[in-house]
């Protein structure tokens, strides 16, 4: 991989950047300070799959927003083939029940790959000259929380990235953990004990609104 091209870890503060986007310009992450923040790439402009998930990104932004969340996308295309191919799916795209969508999120301008190459999203075995589909959950604190990434042929599931945010609030509030397949409304499974003694204690004399299928896996009762 290109030296140029480096990939942030979970933990780390996401690397800060200036850009224009097709909602005007942006200083990252200072702009979002307080706020999630769901950073994605796509190959290029006017692409089938880029398409359907800019759709349904669309459609999802108000759900996003109610979670303090906003959704900003990237490719290495040019401001006009941004607008182009935006005003495209409002007036002429019809798919899965969505029909003129506005895409009012922000869509940066990387043509100069400054952007990509400070996330990762620039991997050369792939191309040189398109980002791969990736995903970085940024917390309000300016940090990485969460990444993802997809090849060019498998469109995203905004319902996982929604649930992936949600799970992180509520770890994030309540100190919990979510297990497998975790949905909201479901029970969440508490820290393990630190010490012996709080293992013996945590499976005899928890309270009613907890239960353990052993000393190191209790759930709390969400129902």
């Amino acid at each position: 991989m290109d030296d140029n091209i480096k990939l942030p870890l979970i933990g780390d503060p996401a690397p800060a950047f200036k850009a224009k986007t097709t909602q005007g310009d942006i200083n990252f992450p200072e702009d979002y300070k307080g706020k999630w923040v769901i950073l994605f790439s796509h190959p290029a402009d006017f692409t089938p799959v880029c398409t359907t998930e800019f759709m349904t990104f669309a459609s999802m932004q108000e759900e996003f927003r109610s979670l303090n969340t906003e959704l900003v996308g990237l490719s290495i295309d040019s401001m006009y083939a941004h607008i182009a191919w935006l005003r495209t799916i409002k007036e002429k795209i019809e798919w899965n029940g969505h029909k003129d969508l506005e895409v009012n999120f922000p869509v940066i301008e990387d043509i100069s790959m400054n952007v990509a190459k400070l996330f990762g999203m620039v991997q050369p075995n792939v191309s040189t000259t398109q980002a791969v589909r990736a995903v970085f959950i940024i917390d309000p604190a300016g940090i990485v929380r969460l990444i993802m990434y997809y090849p060019a042929s498998t469109g995203r599931n905004m319902q996982e990235i929604k649930r992936a945010v949600l799970a992180m609030q509520k770890a994030d509030k309540e100190s919990i953990a979510t297990p497998a397949n975790w949905q909201p409304g479901e029970d969440v499974i508490v820290p393990p004990p630190g010490s012996c003694g709080a293992a013996k204690e945590r499976v005899e004399q928890h309270g009613d609104d907890v239960y353990c299928l052993d000393w190191f896996l209790c759930f709390r009762r969400e129902k």
